[in-house]
C-alpha cells in the first residue's frame, strides 16, 4: 500500500477531518475523466454540494480537497436549515484543456449511479451550461439553466448571503448593520466576488479588489473606476485602514502568514474552507478580528440549488438567504456566551442539528 493511500485512509478513518460515509473514485478513460465524489453525511437528507473542476497537483491533493469540501457542506447545509447532508465532487484536470461533453456525460453517469445519495451543482471550474450536460445523464444535478428547468447562476444569492453576513458583522461590532463608509477588501472578483462588489457599492462602502485574473479586475474597473485595485492578496490584506477582508477565491486564505498581517477587524467572505488549519480561528480572536464562519455566510448558493429540486422560486430563496443575517448574529452571541471563537460556535450548532437528526 502506498504512502498516498495510507494518508487518505488515515484521514477517512482516524482523523477529526474524516468520518465520511462514502468516497467514490471515478474514472472514464475514453473521455479522460478522473473524479472523486465524497459523501460526508446523509443524516439530514441526501448529500448536496457542487462539482469542482481543478488542475490538482496530485490525486492525493484532489481527494483531500473533496474530503474537506464535503465535510464543510454538511455543516453549511445544517446551518442553512436545509434537509440535506454534505457532499462534494472534484474533477481532476484543467477545465480549459480537458472539459468536454463526453467527460461531463460520463461524470453524470457516476452521479446517477449513487441513486440520489449525492446531488451535485456548480463550483469552481463548472458552470450552468455544464450542469445542463450532466443533467442529461442524471436527475440529481441542480444549478441548471432556466431554459432547462433550473435556477440558473447560484453565485447571485451566494454574494447576497455574504453581504448579509457582513451586515451582521457590522451590527455586532459597530452597532449598525451597514458597510457605509467602511473600507472592504475583496480578494477574488469572479463569479461571486463581482456580485458582492455591487452590493457593497450600493451600501456606500469603499471597495478595494484583487484577482489573479486581470480580465476580472478590468471588468470591475471599467464599470466602477472609483474602485482601487491592488497587485495581489498580500497587498490587499495589508491595506491601510481596511475594515473588512472578504476572501472570495480558493480556500486556506486565513493562515499563519496572513492572519498576523491582516489590517481588517472583520473577515467575511465567500471562499470555502478559509481556515488553513484548526487553531486559526483562535489566532483571529486573539488579534481581535471578528470572523464570520465561511460556511454560514456563503450558503446562499446552496439554498438556491436546493430549492431547485422542489420547483425554483427566486423570491422564496432570497427570503431564506436573508436569514443568514440573523444566523450570523446568533453565532456571534453563542460565541460570546460560551467564550469560544465564532467558528467553534457555528460548529457546535451544526453538530447538534446533525446529531439530533441521527436520533430520529
Amino acid at each position: 500500500m502506498t504512502d498516498v493511500t495510507d494518508g487518505v485512509l488515515h484521514t477517512l478513518f482516524h482523523s477529526d477531518q474524516g468520518g465520511h460515509e462514502q468516497v467514490v473514485l471515478c474514472q472514464d478513460r475514453a473521455s479522460g475523466l478522473k473524479a472523486v465524489i465524497a459523501i460526508h453525511s446523509t443524516a439530514l437528507g441526501p448529500a448536496l454540494g457542487g462539482t469542482r473542476f481543478y488542475p490538482y497537483v496530485s490525486e492525493e491533493e484532489a481527494v483531500a480537497d473533496a474530503l474537506n469540501l464535503s465535510r464543510g457542506m454538511s455543516y453549511k447545509n445544517a446551518m442553512a436549515g436545509l434537509d440535506h447532508g454534505g457532499g462534494k465532487a472534484v474533477i481532476i484536470g484543467d477545465p480549459e484543456r480537458i472539459k468536454s461533453e463526453e467527460l461531463l456525460l460520463a461524470y453524470g453517469r457516476f452521479v446517477d449511479s449513487l441513486g440520489g445519495r449525492y446531488v451535485t451543482a456548480c463550483d469552481v471550474g463548472t458552470y450552468v451550461a455544464d450542469m445542463d450536460v450532466v443533467a442529461r445523464e442524471t436527475r440529481w444535478a441542480t444549478g441548471r439553466s432556466p431554459e432547462n428547468g433550473g435556477a440558473g447562476d447560484s453565485s447571485v444569492l451566494t454574494a447576497y448571503g455574504v453581504f448579509q453576513g457582513m451586515r451582521a458583522s457590522a451590527q455586532h461590532l459597530w452597532g449598525d448593520p451597514t458597510l457605509r463608509g467602511r473600507k472592504v477588501g475583496v480578494a477574488g472578483v469572479g463569479k461571486v466576488g463581482h456580485h458582492l462588489v455591487e452590493h457593497l457599492l450600493q451600501d456606500g462602502a469603499e471597495v478595494v479588489i484583487t484577482d489573479v485574473r486581470e480580465e476580472s479586475v478590468r471588468r470591475i474597473l471599467d464599470k466602477h473606476p472609483q474602485i482601487i485595485a491592488v497587485a495581489d492578496t498580500d497587498a490587499l490584506i495589508r491595506t491601510e485602514g481596511l475594515d473588512v477582508y472578504a476572501p472570495c477565491a480558493l480556500g486556506g486564505a486565513l493562515n499563519d502568514d496572513s492572519v498576523p498581517a491582516l489590517t481588517a477587524t472583520v473577515v467575511c467572505g465567500a471562499a470555502n474552507n478559509q481556515l488553513a488549519h484548526p487553531g486559526v480561528e483562535k489566532d483571529l480572536a486573539d488579534r481581535g478580528i471578528l470572523y464570520a464562519p465561511d460556511y454560514v455566510v456563503n450558503a446562499g448558493g446552496v439554498i438556491q440549488v436546493a430549492d431547485e429540486l422542489h420547483g425554483f422560486d427566486f423570491d422564496r430563496c432570497k427570503a431564506k438567504a436573508s436569514k443568514i443575517f440573523d444566523t450570523t448574529l446568533a453565532i456571534f452571541a453563542r460565541a460570546k456566551e460560551d467564550g469560544i471563537p465564532p467558528a467553534a460556535a457555528a460548529d457546535r450548532i451544526a453538530e447538534h442539528r446533525m446529531a439530533e437528526a441521527r436520533k430520529r
